[in-house]
């Protein structure tokens, strides 16, 4: 079945960084979106960030606003592409969430939530 595991979440001083990971298994597909997605309490899910993936995929990337130019989305290309990163920079107290993981698009908007059909169980990160 598929699973997507996160890790490299932690707690971090403003302006910091943090590289978090996603492993993903049991998806045969050679080419696929996979995203990111954080969850503050009491907010909404939003997108941040989403990859073409895969032996298939080209590796374009898409980035929400509150992120272009501080994080960056990236694919193992040694491990079969099938792990991907978020390399985040210049940490905010608002950057404060549980950050997930999805693939399984099914359509409509890449940093969407419920354009991904499978997801990780997230992994906490904290900038005070």
């Amino acid at each position: 079945h598929v699973q997507l595991v996160e890790s490299g979440g932690g707690s971090v001083q403003a302006g910091g960084s943090l590289r978090l990971s996603c492993l993903l298994s049991g998806f045969t597909y050679d080419m696929y979106y996979m995203g990111w997605f954080r969850q503050a309490p009491g907010k909404e899910r939003e997108g941040l960030a989403a990859i073409h993936s895969g032996w298939r995929g080209d590796g374009t990337t898409t980035y929400s606003d509150p992120v272009k130019g501080r994080f960056t989305i990236s694919q193992d290309n040694a491990n079969a592409k099938n792990t991907i990163y978020l390399q985040m920079n210049s940490l905010k107290p608002e950057d404060t969430a549980t950050y997930y993981c999805a693939t399984g698009y099914v359509g409509g908007a890449l940093l969407r939530p419920q354009s991904y059909s499978y997801w990780g169980q997230g992994t906490q990160v904290t900038v005070s």
